[in-house]
C-alpha cells in the first residue's frame, strides 16, 4: 500500500484498484491488494523504478520507439519485459535493444523450462534452466596429485 501512496505523492492518478483486500478463510492473514492501474507518473519516479511485487501497473504514453526504450532501459532492474504489438518487425527490433533477461512478445510468463531464465543489471545473477544452469550451479575444482 505504501507504493500506492507513493504514486499519489508523485502525482499519479489511481484509475482502478489501489485498495487492500481482506479475504475470509485460509487467506485471512495475508497481504492482498486489488489489481491497480496508475497513470500520470514520470518515467523516472520511484514508483516506476522500484520493484513493487504486486498487481500494480503504470501507464505512460510515448511517441517513439526510442522514447519508450529509454524508459524501459533507465531502470536498474532487468529480469523480464513484455512487448505488446501487431508489428513483428518492431517486436524483434525492440527485443534486441531492451535490457532484460527475457522478453515476452504478446504474452506473459510463457516459458519453456529447457531455456535459460535470469535477469540482467540488478535482477539476479546467472541463469537457471537449460544448459546455462549447469554452469551456474557447478563449482569447478582442480585436484592435482603427484605420485
Amino acid at each position: 500500500m505504501s507504493y500506492v501512496d507513493l504514486a499519489r505523492d508523485e502525482g499519479g492518478a489511481i484509475l482502478t484498484g489501489g485498495k487492500q483486500v481482506n479475504p475470509d478463510g485460509r487467506c485471512a492473514d495475508g497481504w492482498f491488494i486489488e489489481p491497480t492501474v496508475i497513470e500520470g507518473l514520470s518515467h523516472d519516479c520511484r514508483t516506476n523504478h522500484e520493484e513493487i511485487f504486486g498487481p500494480v501497473a503504470t501507464i505512460m504514453p510515448f511517441d517513439t520507439e526510442e522514447e519508450v526504450l529509454g524508459y524501459a532501459n533507465s531502470v536498474r532492474y532487468g529480469l523480464s519485459s513484455t512487448i505488446w504489438t501487431e508489428n513483428l518487425s518492431r517486436a524483434h527490433r525492440m527485443a534486441a535493444k531492451i535490457e532484460s533477461g527475457i522478453v515476452w512478445i504478446n504474452c506473459w510468463l510463457l516459458r519453456d523450462l529447457r531455456t535459460p531464465f535470469g535477469g540482467v543489471k540488478d535482477s539476479g545473477v546467472g541463469r537457471e534452466g537449460g544448459f546455462e544452469a549447469l554452469n551456474f550451479f557447478t563449482e569447478e575444482k582442480n585436484v592435482c596429485i603427484k605420485l
